[in-house]
């Protein structure tokens, strides 16, 4: 059966580590699904561009393609930016928008093991409060996922969570630190609620010195390539595609 090609649209960062992430997760989701066209666009910093992968795409004679954003949350680039890219694409590609990959209990999965990667267990949870740090958004929709993603982790054991953000909005990481501290928490640990490392996520990690533990961003872990098939089988099958597994 025809498999459209999966157009990966990630942010772009002049850091080098955010495409080294970017391309590890990829290969890591083509692995669970050999036979899928897994590619690549950026929408600022990283080649190639959105109109240089899809102008690409249609000079090789590919007719279906499902993009989708790497993106955590519905804010200004996945509601402006990505579709205006996508409505520049040559005429002749049949183009499918994923949702953004959050929220997902896929994440809040990935979260977890992040925080056990970094030396903490199940028995932990009801001594620990957890800062979940996204990158931050003027998107008030992009804000209310952050704190009801900061409830769910809540009801999974953790003594407490609070939601943090390393631009644009209140309160900053190492604010919701001490704001724990103050409650009498005993361990506190910064989340990382961001995909790939970079500007923001150092700021988060700044931000994370007076705590105990910090785990790393959610890379190229095994529920992100999860989630990336999820979302592409979605869209095939909301456009009336059957999806396939892996």
């Amino acid at each position: 059966m025809h498999r459209p090609v999966l157009l990966v649209i990630a942010h772009g960062s002049r850091d080098p580590r955010h495409a080294a992430t970017v391309h590890a997760l990829v290969r890591r989701t083509r692995a669970l699904r050999p036979g899928l066209r897994v590619e690549t666009a950026y929408l600022d910093f990283n080649a190639p561009s959105v109109p240089q992968a899809l102008d690409r795409l249609a000079a090789e004679g590919v007719r279906d393609v499902v993009a989708l954003p790497l993106l955590l949350t519905r804010a200004f680039h996945a509601k402006a930016d990505i579709p205006a890219a996508l409505d520049r694409a040559p005429a002749r590609l049949n183009i499918r928008l994923a949702d953004v990959l959050g929220p997902s209990p896929l994440l809040l999965a990935a979260l977890e093991r992040r925080l056990y990667e970094a030396g903490l267990t199940p028995a932990d949870k009801r001594s620990t409060g957890v800062v979940l740090a996204s990158a931050g958004s003027t998107d008030p929709e992009a804000i209310a996922v952050i704190a009801e993603i900061a409830r769910e982790l809540r009801h999974t054991g953790w003594c407490a969570v609070r939601p943090a953000f390393a631009s644009a909005a209140l309160p900053r990481t190492e604010d919701a630190v001490r704001a724990l501290r103050s409650e009498g928490v005993r361990r506190v640990a910064v989340a990382p609620y961001v995909i790939a490392p970079g500007f923001l996520p150092d700021r988060i990690a700044r931000g994370a010195e007076e705590a105990d533990i910090l785990s790393e961003v959610l890379g190229a872990a095994r529920e992100l390539a999860d989630l990336l098939l999820h979302r592409y089988d979605e869209a095939r099958v909301r456009d009336g595609v059957p999806a396939l597994s892996a």
